[in-house]
């Protein structure tokens, strides 16, 4: 079994998720007392919310380029980037270490590929939903076409992640608001919508929708344990 270098924090909420996944995934392959082997350094997210809210990627780039050879040194066989938002500087963590790095929006491409879905919808942060740095990689990659929501339900979006599951708040009034905004994407010609930040599927569910979601925290572990298994 390879060990899976982990860069959580980010927050540290879904990555509780992340470690729990990991885990399940090992346990349910290999049977018995079985655990996945990682190596996780976890940063202070505090640090990484302002600097993005500031624009400043190349400070948080080195943040994370410390923290992903810190993992290196600590033994990973490869490492995941446990936020979707963070690879926006993934290229230039990828670059400062020796192992290579499974990109999140990889890991959902693969899978949308595989289920025949050609145009989706994206839920983020802003800067996902806003920016080209990951749906350029699924369009330019892979073919797939990207929907977001408009400029206002963006703010929805992005202000429940940061003022309220980033700090473990999950509300039925913002459930709703998910809801409809779901429902938008889909009369925009989603065929399915990508829960493109690691905190949303702590929200919102596949029992609260009938268009098929795509949580990358569990497809990002998923693979993650594919991986580790080779």
């Amino acid at each position: 079994m390879k060990t899976i270098g982990m860069i959580g924090g980010m927050s540290w909420e879904s990555t509780t998720s992340y470690y729990s996944a990991l885990n399940h995934g090992i346990q349910a392959a290999l049977g018995g007392f079985h655990s996945a082997k990682i190596a996780m350094v976890s940063v202070d997210f505090a640090e990484i919310e302002t600097l993005q809210h500031q624009g400043q990627w190349g400070e948080t780039a080195e943040i994370l380029i410390k923290t992903a050879q810190s993992v290196e040194a600590a033994g990973a066989d490869f490492f995941i980037i446990c936020t979707n938002t963070m690879h926006k500087v993934a290229d230039r963590v990828e670059a400062a270490v020796s192992i290579p790095l499974l990109h999140i929006a990889d890991a959902t491409a693969e899978k949308l590929v595989e289920d025949g879905i050609t145009r989706v919808g994206l839920l983020g942060t802003r800067f996902t939903m806003e920016q080209d740095f990951y749906k350029s990689r699924l369009t330019n990659k892979y073919g797939i076409e990207v929907v977001i929501p408009d400029d206002q339900k963006m703010d929805t979006v992005h202000n429940i992640i940061y003022q309220e599951l980033c700090r473990g708040e999950i509300n039925t009034s913002s459930r709703k608001a998910y809801e409809a905004i779901i429902d938008s994407l889909v009369v925009q010609g989603a065929q399915a919508v990508i829960l493109g930040c690691t905190e949303i599927a702590l929200l919102i569910q596949q029992e609260h929708t009938k268009i098929p979601l795509y949580d990358t925290t569990a497809i990002h572990a998923a693979k993650a344990v594919k991986v580790a298994l080779d």
